[in-house]
């Protein structure tokens, strides 16, 4: 596969995988598995210009606010599938970065 590196304010991501058997020790077949709403980020865009607000405020530059290597939360229905278990997302759709 081709080096992905995200423009902007995207995030690309590793899709964590699905646990295979329940908590009970039922295996889960792969069609009854919830679509994973974690992984990790393995690359992210630099940032993106917002335009400025009617008070005033001038545009101005917003950096990413998440680093490869982080553990993050996403909406289920965010983001580009890019290739087997890599996800292309928005900074905008990250719900929370996991802390260790």
């Amino acid at each position: 596969m081709d080096k992905l590196r995200p423009l902007g304010d995207g995030v690309l991501v590793r899709v964590a995988q699905a646990d295979a058997t329940s908590q009970g020790g039922i295996i889960i077949p792969d069609a009854a598995k919830e679509k994973q709403r974690r992984g990790e980020v393995l690359a992210a865009g630099p940032g993106r210009w917002v335009a400025g607000h009617q008070d005033g405020q001038a545009e101005h530059f917003h950096p990413v606010g998440v680093l490869p290597g982080e553990v993050v939360l996403y909406d289920a229905l965010a983001g580009v599938d890019v290739g087997p278990d890599l996800l292309l997302l928005r900074e905008s759709d990250i719900l929370a970065v996991v802390e260790k």
